[in-house]
């Protein structure tokens, strides 16, 4: 393989495992990264992303093959370039402007020949109607004939030991033949197993596809879980019995909420487009979205349930939270459910403390005390919740405390633990 310079714009939980795998196969990289703070922290070969260690990111720099920046003039004369940027939702509304900008600034060093891949997720159409017009404009080139295309979703799973970015299959796609085989190269070099799709709008939609799929039933069993406590009903002991079933079942489990950056924003990107060019609503999602995003309510409700037959009110009570990302082994707090869960208690006057130790500084909740889980820590609380069950965390130490406990995740059994 000649070697040649990629680009990765955004070094988060997406860009960083294709970085570093890129530099690993022989490429030389450049991580673009606005974020200072970050782009400190990989200098000094700290990771923040928790599939890559340090001593990865420590090999990658001493290769001199990996470049973290956060000046966009250090992509000069890239043969590719990969977008990882966030999509967020600004009021139910798709918020593009990190491609936009993204776009903007690498068609500035945009050179005949050159490839440029989207991994951002977005709703079908964005990299033929929104991606390519900027690279045009601010190059001067011509897609397809000067310079190629193509969309490849990400499926970055982070804490999933099993599967990750080169055993996971690599849906790639491009706006025509040549790209498609461009992109294909390329992470041909990356990852094990690749499917090819017709255009870019079917694998944009493969992924809106794949999280609106996990949204949908993972409200179901949230909405069952609730009837099935009301019911009196062991709705975690159903979910085990029915798993068994060797067909026809997929497992899904109920949680406080749910987080990130694909499950409370993705299937909201393919409604938005369903009701802006058809007119319609997108009835699945609509009722998932309402379902997923009550559950922190349902757990304030419980909380002060269980305060209340213990004769204390919520106002005025020390409630402490047991993790805030919103995947275990995680310290992505992005659209986390314990996001909302402070603010509700917050609201409600209640002295919230918290324990998360893969959460970076900057991103915690303001009002939010950072504590270390310990009996003293459990006996000052006047009841804990267990929205986040990281490995790392001591449960037996939890299920011995007489403090109440309300756990979210079904990994507590005690006395005093109820499970949602």
């Amino acid at each position: 393989m000649t070697v040649e310079k990629v680009v990765i714009v955004g070094q988060g939980y997406v860009g960083l495992p294709v970085a570093m795998r890129a530099v690993a196969v022989g490429y030389d990289v450049v991580g673009v990264e606005l974020d200072s703070r970050r782009v400190s922290g990989l200098i000094a070969a700290t990771s923040y992303v928790e599939d890559i260690g340090d001593a990865d990111l420590a090999a990658a720099l001493a290769s001199g093959r990996y470049l973290p920046t956060d000046d966009y003039r250090r992509s000069e004369g890239f043969a590719i370039a990969v977008i990882t940027v966030p999509t967020p939702l600004r009021e139910s509304i798709p918020d593009l402007s990190y491609i936009q900008s993204a776009a903007a600034s690498l068609a500035q060093t945009l050179s005949i020949g050159a490839t440029v891949i989207l991994e951002s997720t977005t709703y079908p159409g964005t990299t033929e109607e929104l991606l390519v017009p900027i690279l045009e404009q601010g190059s001067g080139l011509v897609a397809g004939r000067d310079f190629y295309v193509g969309y490849s979703p990400e499926r970055i799973d982070p804490g999933n030991s099993r599967w990750g970015f080169v055993n996971t299959p690599k849906v790639v796609s491009g706006i025509d033949a040549e790209s498609l085989s461009r992109v294909k190269e390329f992470y041909g070099n990356l990852v094990e197993q690749l499917v090819p799709v017709s255009t870019p709008k079917e694998a944009e939609l493969t992924k809106l596809l794949e999280n609106t799929f996990r949204h949908v039933n993972i409200a179901l069993v949230n909405e069952l879980a609730i009837f099935a406590t009301q019911l009196g009903v062991n709705v975690w002991e159903a979910i085990d019995a029915a798993a068994t079933k060797p067909f026809g079942f997929m497992r899904f489990t109920p949680g406080p909420g749910v987080g990130g950056h694909c499950l409370p924003v993705d299937p909201s990107y393919l409604s938005w487009q369903v009701r802006k060019m058809l007119g319609q609503s997108f009835r699945f999602v609509e009722l998932a979205n309402d379902i997923n995003n009550h559950m922190p309510d349902y757990v304030v409700q419980r909380t002060m349930r269980m305060l209340n037959d213990a004769g204390n009110a919520l106002r005025g009570s020390r409630v402490l939270l047991v993790g805030l990302a919103y995947k275990r082994d995680t310290g992505d707090i992005r659209e986390s459910p314990s996001v909302r869960l402070v603010e509700l208690l917050q609201e409600y006057g209640a002295l919230v403390q918290a324990i998360d130790g893969h959460v970076e500084a900057h991103r915690w909740p303001v009002g939010v005390e950072r504590v270390e889980l310990t009996s003293e820590t459990l006996g000052a609380a006047d009841i804990a919740i267990l929205v986040t069950d990281h490995a790392r965390f001591d449960f037996e130490l939890i299920e011995q405390s007489s403090t109440l406990v309300l756990d979210t995740r079904n990994r507590l059994r005690g006395p005093s633990v109820e499970r949602l």
